[in-house]
């Protein structure tokens, strides 16, 4: 039979896990709100950059740039991976590190070098303890990334792939659609035409029914395009953080939520257990009187 003070004590400490994850789901909701917010205002923007870059890309004929040359020969390509910092979100760093994890060994069946960078502690952990050699290791991004920030890793990336360093750069994240669906996704986003593809694709449907539109560049092609395209990059790199913010905070609220129900049903577990308990210790008692009072007669 178990101890009554020990079924306090056990529901009592189930109680203060149960306050903590409620906080914890009420500011990861709070956390989601502000970073839903940055991602929507900045889908449109992202958008709207990529199909003008498609677009003036097709104007501008024979004039191309850097960023969008496709390279037949990959022999190289950089890996961002992009996790949290902190655990308690349910599966969300592990969906992001078994989509890297087969990224990085379809690369080396190719027998394509990889240099691995990660964003955030968890993916760093993880690649440590697997022996995957990690190039640079972000920890100073929160929840809520910063374009300047981002803009630094950016520009580093543009530099990288123009002299020739790295072929290719993907970027692993959770890929966030709607609150109620985001996905683990290995994206290429150097060379850029692969994103200005996926624009184009969009818009053919509205083009084939508009007018076309001609360009007229000033000064140049090759001068709009040199300051167009490396913004396209930069913009749809800080989506990709954002992405991975909004849906951390969305794991993270709905992880919170079953731990709290979770403590909950627990609760009530135990005070069952406690009072099923109680009454038979008092049911004892009162049988113990009873035989007592009997042997004095």
């Amino acid at each position: 039979m178990p101890n009554l003070r020990s079924l306090v004590r056990r529901r009592k400490a189930i109680r203060n896990i149960r306050k903590i994850t409620k906080t914890m789901e009420l500011i990861a909701t709070a956390r989601f709100k502000k970073a839903f917010d940055r991602a929507v205002e900045a889908e449109a923007y992202t958008k709207k950059i990529a199909e003008l870059a498609a677009d003036l890309t097709q104007s501008a004929g024979e004039v191309s740039h850097p960023l969008l040359t496709v390279r037949a020969n990959v022999k190289k390509v950089l890996v961002l991976v992009l996790t949290a910092n902190r655990g308690l979100c349910g599966g969300y760093n592990g969906g992001i590190l078994r989509e890297a994890a087969g990224k990085l060994k379809a690369l080396k069946a190719a027998g394509t070098a990889t240099d691995v960078e990660v964003s955030g502690k968890r993916g760093a952990n993880y690649f440590k303890f697997q022996q995957v050699p990690i190039a640079t290791a972000y920890t100073h991004l929160e929840d809520k990334p910063k374009f300047e920030e981002v803009d630094v890793l950016a520009q580093k990336y543009i530099d990288l792939y123009t002299s020739g360093a790295v072929d290719q750069v993907v970027v692993v994240y959770q890929k966030f659609h709607t609150i109620s669906r985001q996905n683990p996704v290995a994206e290429t986003l150097l060379p850029l035409s692969s994103v200005v593809a996926v624009s184009t694709k969009k818009a053919e449907v509205v083009a084939e029914a508009a007018t076309a539109v001609e360009y007229e560049f000033f000064p140049n092609a090759a001068g709009i395009l040199e300051s167009l395209v490396p913004a396209a990059f930069k913009a749809r790199l800080f989506k990709c953080f954002l992405d991975a913010a909004v849906s951390e905070q969305i794991a993270r609220r709905v992880a919170m939520k079953a731990a709290t129900e979770n403590a909950g049903d627990l609760i009530k577990g135990v005070t069952r257990l406690y009072n099923r308990t109680r009454q038979a210790n008092i049911t004892k008692e009162i049988s113990e009187l009873i035989a007592g009072s009997e042997a004095l007669k």
